[in-house]
């Protein structure tokens, strides 16, 4: 492989895994709250025709991501009316959620299938982005991909060393020890699923704006799963969140790369590389479940009853 081919390859995982880590850390506020929302696919893809229907209409892709936060924190307003306030389970409100964004979706989208957005602009770094081999990987990226690392970053900041995220984790950990204390359990945890369907949302119209731009029933092909996997395998840890969204990345762009090398692999198994990844990746953590129960809220999924 030459300079070249790898510089693309390695600008294309950083691409690729942008989407990934916007929705992996909005799922990872979630979960820091005890919250499980099994709906991303679901907002990112309503997020993704809001966002681009809105790019079309107004030329701004600055509206069209604003568009597309806000559709995913309105879905994740109405699984949070569900799962919070009327105490539904939150696994079958969160896959009621993502079965309603795919065919909510597919219906409005039906009159965009051959819209096309403005031309896009070309975004590059001056002077870095000149430098050999690390210009082309790195600095003629789309501003998003530096926001998700800076995302990472904040948010890895909020957790640990703020007050605010210190209640955020204990409303997880313990939301009775943090309601006897006079916290509010259930609006933080609407702010932490708004946040993360805002997030989402993100995710889901920089697919259609940005990424790919155009608008396909079914765009999102599963990243929302994959996404969600992701908190678990970061052992819900922004950073950890961050690799392994590049990891995936990296991977489901080694297969358009070895395609484009001619290499005789059948597309099928090529196609299938990401999903394998992520259920081989499951699978070598689940095998300690200590580990992962020592990093796990300890009220994740549970539903909280005030004075209950």
């Amino acid at each position: 492989m030459d300079l070249n081919a790898l510089a693309a390859l390695v600008a294309a995982t950083l691409n690729a895994g942008t989407l990934l880590a916007l929705a992996a850390l909005g799922l990872l506020i979630n979960e820091r709250a005890g919250v499980v929302n099994l709906g991303a696919e679901g907002m990112m893809l309503v997020a993704a025709i809001a966002g681009f229907a809105t790019g079309v209409h107004t030329g701004s892709d600055t509206l069209a991501f604003l568009a597309g936060m806000a559709a995913g924190a309105a879905l994740a307003g109405v699984f949070a009316l569900l799962a919070l306030w009327l105490n539904t389970n939150q696994y079958a409100a969160g896959l009621a959620l993502s079965l309603f964004g795919t065919g909510f979706s597919a219906f409005v989208g039906q009159g965009y299938v051959q819209e096309k957005l403005s031309a896009r602009p070309s975004f590059a770094i001056p002077g870095l982005s000149d430098l050999p081999f690390v210009g082309t990987a790195l600095f003629k990226q789309h501003p998003l991909v530096y926001g998700a690392m800076a995302l990472a970053a904040g948010l890895a900041w909020f957790l640990y060393r703020s007050r605010a995220g210190l209640v955020l984790r204990a409303v997880g950990e313990s939301p009775e020890s943090a309601h006897a204390l006079g916290y509010p359990v259930r609006r933080i945890r609407l702010l932490a699923v708004l946040a993360g369907g805002a997030l989402c949302g993100l995710a889901g119209a920089y697919v259609s704006v940005a990424y790919t731009p155009l608008w396909v029933e079914g765009m999102i092909a599963g990243k929302g799963w994959i996404a969600l996997a992701l908190t678990t395998f970061a052992t819900w840890r922004p950073a950890r969140v961050l690799l392994g969204a590049y990891l995936f990345g990296g991977v489901t762009m080694l297969q358009f790369h070895l395609q484009g090398q001619g290499v005789e692999v059948p597309s099928q198994l090529l196609s299938m590389l990401p999903y394998l990844a992520t259920i081989v990746v499951l699978v070598l953590i689940s095998r300690n479940s200590g580990f992962i129960r020592a990093n796990m809220p300890a009220s994740l999924g549970k539903p909280f009853h005030p004075g209950g």
